[in-house]
Formats: structure tokens, C-alpha cells, sequence
């Protein structure tokens, strides 16, 4: 006697009518996320308002639009545009997003979560498009405020929008692989300050790159805020930003992202 053997039945797609809930409680989600943030003051004006007061500042005081050999041939302005547009990425990814995923897990939110129709993992689509949108933002009025200041527009846009978005994907890796590696909110703010100090340090902030010696500026090269500005300082100037610089980067994103895959836990 032979078993007739039937072939295990394929899952059904989900409804159209099931995806639009999904989309519609991803949106909720970020819009509640987003109403938490913007309710915080602190983040508020470290993330947003000091790097554009500090735009204004520097396009105001005359002597920083001249060019200087001090700064490498460039002005203050020129120097410092794309140090502050890197700012806005890595203050909220490092030290924004970890203190509030951590406090999440720490708080048994993200257990909860994983409870209901909604997965953690929407919870940290929302933040990424939080920090993202939000650092596309403050970094469009940056650009804009120094252009009318006298600092140069960037000649190779093309290169210019690469580089930003792939210092926004090396510093959210980043700040992703800070949470998954701290267990309270307490550890992961002071992971962000030992981890925002030295990359901005590194991006040229106190001492500009042209001035480092070889050592620090090898160094910088090869850290992701140190290529981020050599290949923004590129497009700038009209040329594609250099390979190196953006390997970097891509680098960080990539490496950064799947080491925090690994090792995430949501309890």
C-alpha cells in the first residue's frame, strides 16, 4: 500500500487590508516617538539648535569667511560646515539613540512589545527614520545658512549626498552597536560621551586635520567622522569624494550594523 504524499501548503500572503494596518501602526509609532523626542529640551536644542547657532555665529564674525593658511587655504567656514553637519548625525546617534533604546530594554518596553501586532523591530525602524529625518533637516538648513554666509556650495552635489548619507549610516551603526552592547540607560550615555569625544576630536573640531600630524591625521583618516570630512570636503571642492574615504565609511555601516545585529537582545 503507497502513501500518497501531499505537498505542505504554502502560507497564504497576507491580506492588502493587513499590510495597511502594518504601515498604519508603523506611522503611529514614529509620530509618538518622534512627539517624545521633540519633548525632550535637552535633545532638542544639543541636536538641533547648537550647530545652526553655531553656523550663524561663525557666517556673522567677518574674519571666519576669509581664507586662511592656518585652515589650509579654507575659512573657518569653510573648515568647520562639514564638522558641524556630522555633529547633527553623531550626537543623535550616539548619544541620543542608545539612552532611549536602553532605557526602553531596561524598562521592559521592548519585552512588552514583542507582546503585541507590533515587533521590536519597528520600534527601531522608527528611530532610525527619527534620527535620520531629523538629521537631513538640520544639516539642509546648515548648508543653506552657511551658502548665504559666503561659504561655497557643494560642486559635486552628487558626492555631497553620498557622503552625508553614508555618515548617517557609519554613526547609526555605531550608535546601534552602543545599545546593543549597554544594558542600562546609565551605561549607554557614558559609552556615547567615551565614544562622541574622540570622533569628534578625529572629524577636525578642535584641531583642524590639515594641522594634525601624521600619526592623528592617519588616524583620522581612517576614523568614520575623519573620512567623513575628506569626502565631504571633496565634493565641495568639486571632485568625487576620494574612494578611501567612502570605503571607510561603507566600512563602519557594514561592520558596526552587523556586529549590533548579532549581538542585540530586546530583554
Amino acid at each position: 500500500m503507497t502513501t500518497v504524499a501531499y505537498p505542505a501548503p504554502t502560507p497564504a500572503p497576507a491580506p492588502a487590508g493587513a499590510m495597511a494596518v502594518r504601515r498604519r501602526a508603523f506611522w503611529l509609532l514614529a509620530r509618538t516617538e518622534a512627539l517624545l523626542f521633540f519633548r525632550n529640551a535637552g535633545s532638542v536644542v544639543w541636536t538641533a539648535l547648537l550647530p545652526i547657532v553655531a553656523v550663524v555665529v561663525l557666517g556673522i564674525v567677518p574674519g571666519t569667511r576669509h581664507a586662511s593658511r592656518s585652515f589650509g587655504g579654507l575659512s573657518p567656514l569653510q573648515v568647520y560646515v562639514p564638522i558641524l553637519m556630522m555633529y547633527v548625525f553623531l550626537m543623535a546617534a550616539v548619544n541620543m539613540l542608545p539612552a532611549v533604546l536602553s532605557s526602553y530594554r531596561e524598562k521592559g518596553v521592548l519585552r512588552r512589545l514583542s507582546t503585541t501586532p507590533v515587533p521590536p523591530g519597528r520600534l527601531l525602524g522608527a528611530q532610525g527614520l527619527i534620527y535620520l529625518g531629523l538629521g537631513v533637516v538640520i544639516d539642509v538648513v546648515i548648508l543653506v545658512v552657511a551658502t548665504v554666509c559666503g561659504a561655497p556650495a557643494p560642486r559635486q552635489f552628487g558626492g555631497f549626498v553620498v557622503s552625508l548619507l553614508l555618515v548617517a549610516a557609519a554613526t547609526l551603526g555605531i550608535g546601534m552597536l552602543i545599545t546593543a552592547i549597554a544594558k542600562t540607560e546609565r551605561i549607554a550615555n557614558a559609552l556615547g560621551l567615551v565614544t562622541f569625544f574622540p570622533l569628534m576630536f578625529f572629524a577636525g573640531l578642535w584641531i583642524p586635520r590639515d594641522k594634525m600630524n601624521v600619526p592623528l591625521r592617519t588616524i583620522s583618516d581612517y576614523s568614520p567622522l575623519g573620512a567623513g570630512v575628506r569626502a565631504l570636503q571633496a565634493s565641495i571642492a568639486g571632485h568625487w569624494p576620494p574612494t578611501a574615504a567612502l570605503l571607510v565609511l561603507a566600512g563602519y555601516a557594514i561592520v558596526c550594523g552587523f556586529a549590533a545585529s548579532r549581538m542585540f537582545r530586546w530583554e
